[in-house]
Protein backbone atom coordinates (compact mmCIF):
# COMPACT_ATOMS: atom_id res chain seq x y z
CA UNK A 1 0.00 0.00 0.00
CA UNK A 2 1.15 3.52 -0.63
CA UNK A 3 1.78 5.99 2.17
CA UNK A 4 -1.82 7.04 3.04
CA UNK A 5 -0.78 9.27 5.96
CA UNK A 6 1.77 11.98 5.32
CA UNK A 7 3.87 13.64 7.98
CA UNK A 8 4.70 17.23 8.79
CA UNK A 9 8.13 15.97 9.89
CA UNK A 10 11.02 15.68 7.48
CA UNK A 11 12.20 12.18 6.59
CA UNK A 12 14.88 11.96 9.31
CA UNK A 13 12.61 13.38 12.01
CA UNK A 14 9.93 10.91 10.97
CA UNK A 15 12.41 8.01 11.12
CA UNK A 16 13.54 8.94 14.64
CA UNK A 17 10.02 9.55 15.90
CA UNK A 18 8.75 6.38 14.25
CA UNK A 19 11.47 4.13 15.67
CA UNK A 20 11.16 5.51 19.18
CA UNK A 21 7.37 5.36 19.12
CA UNK A 22 7.41 1.79 17.83
CA UNK A 23 9.79 0.78 20.62
CA UNK A 24 7.49 2.41 23.14
CA UNK A 25 4.43 0.66 21.73
CA UNK A 26 5.99 -2.80 22.08
CA UNK A 27 7.40 -2.08 25.55
CA UNK A 28 4.02 -0.89 26.81
CA UNK A 29 2.10 -3.77 25.25
CA UNK A 30 4.50 -6.17 26.92
CA UNK A 31 4.24 -4.32 30.24
CA UNK A 32 0.45 -4.61 30.10
CA UNK A 33 0.67 -8.34 29.34
CA UNK A 34 3.18 -8.90 32.14
CA UNK A 35 0.93 -7.07 34.59
CA UNK A 36 -2.13 -9.05 33.45
CA UNK A 37 -0.23 -12.34 33.81
CA UNK A 38 0.79 -11.30 37.31
CA UNK A 39 -2.80 -10.21 38.06
CA UNK A 40 -4.09 -13.69 37.30
CA UNK A 41 -1.36 -15.54 39.20
CA UNK A 42 -0.58 -13.52 42.33
CA UNK A 43 -1.03 -15.23 45.71
CA UNK A 44 -0.13 -14.24 49.24
CA UNK A 45 -1.22 -12.15 52.17
CA UNK A 46 -1.16 -8.95 50.07
CA UNK A 47 -3.12 -10.54 47.23
CA UNK A 48 -5.96 -8.01 47.13
CA UNK A 49 -3.86 -4.83 47.11
CA UNK A 50 -1.37 -6.24 44.59
CA UNK A 51 -4.19 -7.59 42.42
CA UNK A 52 -5.86 -4.16 42.31
CA UNK A 53 -2.58 -2.31 41.72
CA UNK A 54 -1.90 -4.60 38.77
CA UNK A 55 -5.25 -3.59 37.25
CA UNK A 56 -4.17 0.04 37.54
CA UNK A 57 -0.87 -0.70 35.82
CA UNK A 58 -2.60 -2.57 32.99
CA UNK A 59 -4.93 0.39 32.40
CA UNK A 60 -2.06 2.90 32.42
CA UNK A 61 0.07 0.79 30.06
CA UNK A 62 -2.82 0.23 27.65
CA UNK A 63 -3.79 3.91 27.60
CA UNK A 64 -0.22 4.99 26.91
CA UNK A 65 0.16 2.27 24.27
CA UNK A 66 -2.76 3.81 22.43
CA UNK A 67 -1.28 7.31 22.79
CA UNK A 68 2.10 6.20 21.40
CA UNK A 69 0.51 4.22 18.55
CA UNK A 70 -1.72 7.13 17.59
CA UNK A 71 1.24 9.53 17.68
CA UNK A 72 3.11 7.17 15.33
CA UNK A 73 0.14 7.21 12.99
CA UNK A 74 -0.04 11.01 13.19
CA UNK A 75 3.57 11.27 11.98
CA UNK A 76 2.91 8.82 9.13
CA UNK A 77 4.35 5.66 10.68
CA UNK A 78 2.29 2.48 10.90
CA UNK A 79 2.54 1.09 14.46
CA UNK A 80 3.10 -2.65 14.88
CA UNK A 81 1.58 -4.23 17.97
CA UNK A 82 1.52 -7.82 16.74
CA UNK A 83 2.55 -10.49 19.23
CA UNK A 84 5.60 -11.48 17.19
CA UNK A 85 6.79 -7.87 17.08
CA UNK A 86 6.31 -7.44 20.81
CA UNK A 87 8.15 -10.70 21.59
CA UNK A 88 11.02 -9.74 19.28
CA UNK A 89 11.52 -6.13 20.34
CA UNK A 90 10.32 -5.53 23.89
CA UNK A 91 12.80 -4.27 26.46
CA UNK A 92 10.71 -5.47 29.40
CA UNK A 93 12.28 -8.28 31.44
CA UNK A 94 9.19 -10.46 31.73
CA UNK A 95 7.76 -12.57 34.52
CA UNK A 96 7.84 -16.22 35.50
CA UNK A 97 5.02 -18.63 34.79
CA UNK A 98 2.53 -20.08 37.22
CA UNK A 99 1.50 -18.89 40.66
CA UNK A 100 3.70 -16.16 42.04
CA UNK A 101 4.11 -14.94 45.60
CA UNK A 102 2.94 -11.35 46.07
CA UNK A 103 6.44 -10.17 47.05
CA UNK A 104 7.92 -11.80 43.95
CA UNK A 105 5.30 -10.09 41.79
CA UNK A 106 6.18 -6.74 43.33
CA UNK A 107 9.88 -7.32 42.61
CA UNK A 108 9.09 -8.34 39.03
CA UNK A 109 6.90 -5.31 38.41
CA UNK A 110 9.53 -2.95 39.85
CA UNK A 111 12.15 -4.49 37.55
CA UNK A 112 9.92 -4.32 34.49
CA UNK A 113 8.96 -0.73 35.17
CA UNK A 114 12.63 0.20 35.58
CA UNK A 115 13.53 -1.46 32.26
CA UNK A 116 10.73 0.30 30.37
CA UNK A 117 11.52 3.65 32.00
CA UNK A 118 15.21 3.32 31.11
CA UNK A 119 14.33 2.90 27.43
CA UNK A 120 11.81 5.76 27.61
CA UNK A 121 14.49 8.08 28.96
CA UNK A 122 16.74 7.13 26.03
CA UNK A 123 13.86 7.96 23.69
CA UNK A 124 13.30 11.28 25.43
CA UNK A 125 16.89 12.20 24.60
CA UNK A 126 16.63 10.86 21.03
CA UNK A 127 13.54 12.92 20.19
CA UNK A 128 14.63 16.21 21.78
CA UNK A 129 15.52 17.84 18.46
CA UNK A 130 13.82 15.48 16.03
CA UNK A 131 10.29 15.76 17.41
CA UNK A 132 9.56 17.69 20.62
CA UNK A 133 5.89 16.67 20.43
CA UNK A 134 6.82 12.99 20.64
CA UNK A 135 9.36 13.86 23.32
CA UNK A 136 6.59 15.52 25.33
CA UNK A 137 4.51 12.34 25.11
CA UNK A 138 7.48 10.29 26.30
CA UNK A 139 8.04 12.67 29.21
CA UNK A 140 4.39 12.27 30.28
CA UNK A 141 4.60 8.48 30.04
CA UNK A 142 7.89 8.38 31.96
CA UNK A 143 6.51 10.64 34.69
CA UNK A 144 3.51 8.36 35.31
CA UNK A 145 5.55 5.16 35.11
CA UNK A 146 8.13 6.59 37.51
CA UNK A 147 5.32 7.40 39.94
CA UNK A 148 4.09 3.81 39.70
CA UNK A 149 7.67 2.53 40.05
CA UNK A 150 7.94 4.41 43.35
CA UNK A 151 4.57 3.12 44.55
CA UNK A 152 5.44 -0.48 43.72
CA UNK A 153 8.79 -0.18 45.50
CA UNK A 154 7.13 1.34 48.57
CA UNK A 155 5.10 -1.85 49.07
CA UNK A 156 8.25 -3.71 50.18
CA UNK A 157 10.36 -0.84 51.51
CA UNK A 158 11.45 -0.66 55.12
CA UNK A 159 12.53 2.49 56.91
Amino acid sequence: MSQPITSTLDQEQQRIAGETLQGTVVDLIDLSLIAKQAHWNVVGSNFRSVHLALDELVTVARDFTDSAAERATAVGVSPDGRAASVAKSSGAIGIGEGWQQDTDIIDAIVGNLAAVIKRLRERIAATEKADPVTQDLFIAIAARLEQLHWMWQAQLATA
